[in-house]
């Protein structure tokens, strides 16, 4: 009886043991900091019925957002900054358009970038729907294929902008200028600017105005990137090189073919037009269809990031943060993890001056982390700043890195704190490539500066033309928490 009373004892106890620590490995999670602590998702709730698969943003001079959808619709949001947007707030500004993914404003007009052209309406009797529409420009080739996209930018101060005409498929150019960037100018003439296009998934300007493009992962793109958009430069597939007879005028002779399996860097060196990547997205580790860009100017109301790029994920749901790294006139940057658990695949962004980022959704035929099919959604900063990287810059023998928080001197100096590794891709004419030339660079010493916002890392083996992937798990800030995303990606295509 004694015996027996003792092992029902020991079973409860162990039973309650267990219930603890139980309770304490499902509040762990729970109590380490989390994305959305930092950063609030706000789903909007759209009209019953309306599929509407937002590609692109418009903030208006009333205040209200406008929507397009890649199924030709545009939609206003009245109030779109509110803690609820739901259905009552959609009004239709118009319908029947040729798959638009891209807005922009000029001089009270509405400005959509249809896969045929560039279109201008306005609402002139006020009743809240446009009536009035304008072809601006439409000097390039259209066909029935679904793969050729094209995106807009915004115009710039002389009313100009620049357009991204995507592949006929992923190989081809079938018709005028698919392949290539051109430039709308604001009295209506199509002027090609750069060749070298395959699948645009948004476009977008940095804080100096300059311009930048998502290329999707495919032949001659190893991976998914951010390009630059420089007038007369070539940016990796040469599927459109048959259009150079007809823009010769403009953009001089046609290029030297590129070689398949070569690298990127080598190529420059023989091809004097080619543009490498500003940031190399590695393929799964940070997304498989890199999309919309958004800058954000907004001097500290989206957080700690003022002045760096984000940048959406079709197939991941995500947005990924980028930090510039510029010398000697040119840039290259990192790109780091920033916010997942988005509804739907994310496509178009946009930064408001409020610090609100818009961002919207669609799982089209691709599928998408996130389950809906398509969503509109709003990125609020809470007020909390995250312990980060904030930026990640070259030296002549290794990076310095810059923390949003002072870090514990001793987690940060100690080598062992970070790990890097090395890679590239091929650039060659097969669709996409693995990850190839390994390397493991010797993280020498760490040191950190007297206001421990920077460490100074002395690195032996840096790669030109290579990923450099740090990963800072050890760093801890001087509370001792480590950073909400340990993972940075530097893309190397020039060194100090």
């Amino acid at each position: 009886m004694i015996a027996s009373t003792s092992n029902v004892f020991r079973s409860g106890l162990s039973l309650a043991l267990c219930l603890i620590a139980s309770l304490v490995m499902a509040q762990a999670p729970h109590n380490a900091p989390q994305e959305s602590d930092y950063y609030k998702i706000t789903t909007f709730e759209p009209p019953l019925g309306e599929v509407i698969e937002a590609c692109g943003f418009q903030m208006m001079p009333d205040g209200k957002l406008a929507v397009c959808s890649r199924r030709g619709d545009i939609f206003l949001i009245d109030r779109p900054l509110a803690d609820r947007v739901s259905a009552e707030q959609f009004s239709i500004y118009t319908r029947g358009l040729h798959e638009p993914l891209s807005l922009g404003y000029r001089d009270g007009w509405l400005y959509a970038t249809q896969r045929c052209e560039v279109t201008r309406m306005q609402d002139f009797d006020g009743d809240g729907a446009a009536e009035t529409f304008e072809t601006v420009a439409d000097g390039w080739g259209v066909s029935a294929d679904y793969h050729e996209y094209a995106f807009g930018s915004k115009p710039d101060a002389d009313g100009n902008l620049i357009v991204t005409l995507c592949l006929t498929g992923s190989f081809n150019s079938d018709v005028l200028y698919r392949g290539w960037a051109v430039k709308v100018t604001s009295d209506g003439e199509t002027i090609p600017f750069a060749s070298g296009v395959r699948s645009p998934g948004g476009i977008g300007a940095d804080a100096k105005g300059r311009l930048y493009y998502t290329d999707n992962q495919g032949p001659w793109n190893g991976t998914c990137s951010m390009k630059p958009l420089i007038e007369n430069r070539f940016v990796g597939h040469p599927g459109g090189f048959r259009w150079y007879e007809q823009a010769q005028s403009v953009m001089g002779p046609k290029p030297t073919e590129p070689q398949s399996g070569s690298r990127i860097v080598t190529e420059m060196e023989r091809i004097k037009e080619l543009e490498p990547p500003t940031v190399m997205f590695p393929y799964g580790k940070m997304g498989k269809s890199a999309s919309g860009i958004a800058c954000d100017t907004t001097a500290g109301k989206f957080g700690p990031f003022e002045n760096q790029l984000f940048v959406a994920d079709q197939s991941a749901s995500t947005i990924m943060r980028v930090y510039l790294d510029e010398f000697d006139g040119k840039a290259q940057g990192v790109c780091f993890p920033f916010r997942s658990g988005f509804a739907s695949g994310n496509v178009g962004v946009e930064m408001t001056e409020t610090g609100a980022l818009f961002v919207g959704g669609t799982n089209r035929g691709w599928g998408s982390v996130g389950s809906r099919n398509f969503a509109i959604e709003r990125l609020d900063w809470t007020g909390k700043t995250p312990f980060e990287i904030l930026a990640m810059r070259l030296q002549a023998d290794g990076f310095e890195l810059e923390f949003t928080e002072p870090v514990d001197e001793k987690t940060a100096s100690d080598p062992a704190s970070y790990s890097l590794e090395t890679y590239t891709y091929e650039y060659r004419s097969q669709y996409g490539s693995p990850e190839v030339d390994h390397t493991k660079p010797t993280i020498q010493s760490a040191t950190v500066s007297d206001d421990r916002r920077r460490v100074k890392l002395v690195i032996d083996g840096l790669q030109r033309g290579h990923v450099h992937e740090l990963v800072s798990k050890g760093v801890r800030n001087q509370q001792g928490q480590s950073l909400l995303h340990t993972e940075a990606y530097y893309t190397l295509n020039y060194r100090r």
